[in-house]
């Protein structure tokens, strides 16, 4: 019996309304973003556990995490 490959979400960034601030990547609990620039960008997609505190915490409504 073969276990099932792991789904990943998708996760989406606004760059037009991301200004930088950071706020998702101090709150992400496994390091799944990292600042690329001047926005936000995803480095480690496999490790996102859905979380979503990255999309709760953006107060410029700018990452959106489906699943």
């Amino acid at each position: 019996m073969t276990q099932a490959a792991k789904k990943l979400p998708r996760i989406e960034i606004n760059k037009k309304l991301c200004k930088g601030c950071s706020i998702c990547v101090d709150f992400c609990p496994t390091d799944v973003l990292e600042m690329g620039g001047a926005v936000v960008t995803v480095k480690n997609l496999e490790a996102c556990t859905r979380c979503q505190l990255c999309d709760l915490r953006c107060p410029d409504f700018a990452i959106q995490v489906f699943d």
